[in-house]
């Protein structure tokens, strides 16, 4: 089978549409479309039939993806095992953190890398676990976070292993009623106004153990991703919040442990099955591992 071909396959189950694919290759949705006959011509089988208006893999257009991956995988490592004979590990590697990630463990790993021939190309993605899939056909390495209760993120076609926990806070404005104890029971929460971000992040998920252990519908007055945001209007006294314990920086507010329930979120990194092996991703999924030990969390 032609590895192009294969290779626009990949980007159909990627992307979800021709229209998608063809962007992502520079190429027209109409040559997308003509190499995927060709491809279905040359596997023997059909692997796209009709979904509406648009195309869905069959069952054997999902197997070929699979395959497809390990082949162009394959070819990845071959490059960059040749690549090797010259010198260090050499490559620009795209990385997708979610932004309070990015703050704590970015500065860190691009000091590991310099000096090194690996280079990162780093974006924020404030996008909860489930993008990953997505996320993974724009980039080759993705620092996601989950609530530590959820199951790992896992798929087919990705390999993910988790690099370190953080523990979620209970975040007050210092003149608050509860602010002078050492924890908080989440029972002492149910007639608070709470500041919170929008459903599928783990601090969401934290929140909703709230409602489940009270029975009470926590009363959410503001949804806001930014937690600089969330800070200042705690602290202005216009609600609680739930915040990761490092991305706390503002002065003013009292950050205290909840008791009653497992609260934290665990950090994780994502790559294409085998990515691994290639040195360049090696090297920096290496130094994410040494500075997340490095920082010495309690």
């Amino acid at each position: 089978m032609n590895v192009e071909r294969l290779r626009i396959l990949r980007e159909l189950a990627d992307r979800g549409t021709v229209g998608g694919a063809a962007a992502a290759l520079s190429l027209t949705p109409s040559a997308v479309s003509q190499q995927l006959k060709l491809l279905a011509r040359e596997a023997g089988v059909t692997l796209l039939e009709p979904d509406g208006r648009r195309l869905r893999l069959t069952d054997a257009g999902a197997a070929l993806v699979l395959r497809a991956d390990e082949v162009l995988g394959a070819l990845d490592r071959a490059t960059a095992e040749m690549a090797s004979y010259s010198g260090s590990p050499r490559g620009r590697i795209r990385v997708a953190l979610f932004p309070s990630g990015a703050a704590l463990l970015l500065p860190g790993v691009l000091d590991r890398l310099r000096g090194s021939d690996t280079q990162i190309d780093a974006s924020d993605e404030d996008l909860p676990a489930s993008a990953v899939p997505t996320l993974l056909a724009d980039y080759d390495v993705v620092l996601t976070h989950r609530d530590d209760r959820a199951p790992a993120t896992a798929a087919p076609r990705i390999e993910v292993f988790a690099l370190m926990r953080e523990p979620i806070d209970l975040v007050l404005p210092p003149d608050h009623p509860l602010a002078q104890q050492d924890s908080v029971d989440l029972r002492q929460l149910a007639d608070e106004r709470w500041i919170s971000v929008r459903g599928g992040f783990p601090v969401d998920d934290v929140l909703l153990s709230v409602a489940a252990v009270t029975g009470v519908q926590p009363r959410v007055v503001q949804r806001i991703n930014d937690f600089r945001v969330t800070e200042e209007l705690v602290a202005r006294g216009h609600g609680v919040a739930l915040m990761p314990r490092y991305a706390v920086v503002h002065p003013d507010l009292v950050r205290l442990p909840l008791s009653g329930v497992r609260a934290g979120r665990i950090y994780e990194l994502a790559t294409r099955p085998g990515a691994h092996e290639l040195p360049a991703v090696a090297a920096v999924t290496d130094a994410f591992r040494a500075e997340a030990e490095a920082l010495e969390l309690p």
